[in-house]
């Protein structure tokens, strides 16, 4: 009978001998962690979309715990997402702007007509790779859906050819922006009131002829701004958001009504 009882002894006695020393080793050399990181991931929308300008919402949380980051960089969390991290963090979140995503374009079935059929995988970034996509402006949307593709909030449609985004849905995350191969989506200020509906870099007589909604860079807009927030570069006119007074001047100015003005 000892044959078989002292052997299990000893295994039982080396098995309780090897969980008292990892249970020691696991507490001598434990590492530290902050509370408040846990609860500041749990603040996060957890969307990853990178908004933030960090890999993810972990990412964001450790660079808010222990790298200072400002705690005011979630676009779709928003003023809620702030100031809860505020609270946890003790500091002040600071005043927040919510934004949401917009697409500069207006070119639609019937102003910018289609150069041949396209029969392809249903993807912007498929028709892209052939000849910049079917419709006669190269630099127009291609209204295939890729930005709804990655909309979780439902905020995008494709109507008449072309994406539009609904800002109230919008949580301002731009991975839509990141989906467009056209470079059409940019993230501002939701109380943004001016938007320039064409991205275009042909002259002004090409533009013409292959969209009816097109910018022909004449500068009208450019002058009109009394901010200098208007800007007309490789013949098609931008605003720099963060200069912009939403005064209306531009849209005023614009003959074409390429510049929309949201009242």
């Amino acid at each position: 009978m000892m044959n078989y009882i002292l052997p299990l002894l000893i295994f039982a006695g080396l098995g309780l001998l090897a969980g008292i020393l990892l249970t020691a080793i696991s507490k001598a050399f434990a590492v530290k962690t902050d509370a408040r990181l846990e609860a500041v991931q749990n603040a996060l929308p957890q969307v990853n979309c990178g908004a933030c300008g960090f890999s993810g919402c972990n990412a964001y949380a450790d660079a808010i715990v222990n790298q200072g980051a400002e705690i005011n960089k979630c676009n779709p969390g928003g003023e809620e997402t702030a100031n809860k991290i505020g609270e946890i963090m003790g500091i002040d979140a600071g005043d927040i702007q919510p934004v949401s995503a917009f697409v500069h374009c207006r070119g639609t079935c019937e102003a910018s007509p289609s150069r041949f059929e396209f029969d392809g995988i249903s993807s912007c970034a498929a028709a892209n790779r052939f000849y910049k996509g079917a419709k006669q402006c190269e630099n127009g949307c291609l209204g295939l859906g890729d930005c709804l593709a990655v909309c979780s909030e439902g905020a995008i449609k494709i109507c008449n050819g072309v994406a539009f985004i609904d800002e109230e849905l919008c949580k301002g995350c731009g991975l839509c922006a990141k989906a467009c191969p056209k470079g059409l989506i940019s993230i501002r200020r939701k109380n943004q009131r001016t938007d320039v509906v064409c991205k275009s870099e042909a002259h002004a007589k090409i533009t013409k002829k292959l969209c009816k909604n097109g910018c022909v860079g004449c500068k009208l807009c450019e002058k009109a701004c009394p901010s200098g927030a208007m800007k007309v570069e490789n013949n098609f006119a931008s605003i720099d958001y963060d200069k912009c007074i939403n005064c209306g001047m531009c849209a005023e100015a614009c003959k074409l009504g390429v510049i929309r003005l949201k009242k």
